[in-house]
């Protein structure tokens, strides 16, 4: 495989990933956690990437109501065993992947995508491509004598 180009994942990472993600998410929102960087903290499951030999999968989540994020994964780590064994007992693996835990930034980014696309000069091109008015380049601009 070359280096840089990732394959895309099996049928079967995202089988697994999916089935550990709502085993998580269950655990996440059943049970009180005596650790307080988790103890009022109602977590989202976003997505679960398996590897490919299915040893090891990245749980990405993210807080309901925010929250330090960074306390949140060191919590997370600190519970990690408890978790596992709980995945273990609703999940039939062979082996069940050891977690890893990370912030899940994609509604971050949809909020600065969203903020971009509010700018005065962003929601000026969309209005006129919104009225079907195509856009003109300044080159054709001045050959119609519409030119400065």
């Amino acid at each position: 495989m070359a280096k840089g180009r990732a394959k895309p994942p099996s049928q079967r990472q995202l089988r697994v990933g999916e089935i550990l993600r709502h085993a998580l998410a269950e655990i996440l929102e059943r049970e009180t956690f005596q650790d307080p960087s988790l103890r009022d903290v109602n977590l989202t499951v976003t997505e679960v990437e398996s590897s490919p030999n299915l040893k090891h999968a990245t749980v990405y989540v993210t807080p309901l109501g925010g929250g330090d994020m960074a306390e949140i994964l060191a919590g997370l780590e600190r519970v990690k065993s408890f978790l596992r064994r709980e995945v273990s007992r609703r999940v039939q693996l062979r082996f069940l992947p050891e977690f890893r835990f990370a912030a899940d930034t994609t509604f971050d980014e949809a909020g600065h995508i969203e903020s971009l696309l509010h700018r005065p000069d962003v929601a000026r091109d969309l209005e006129s491509v919104d009225n079907d008015t195509p856009l003109e380049s300044n080159d054709e601009q001045e050959s119609n004598g519409h030119g400065t």
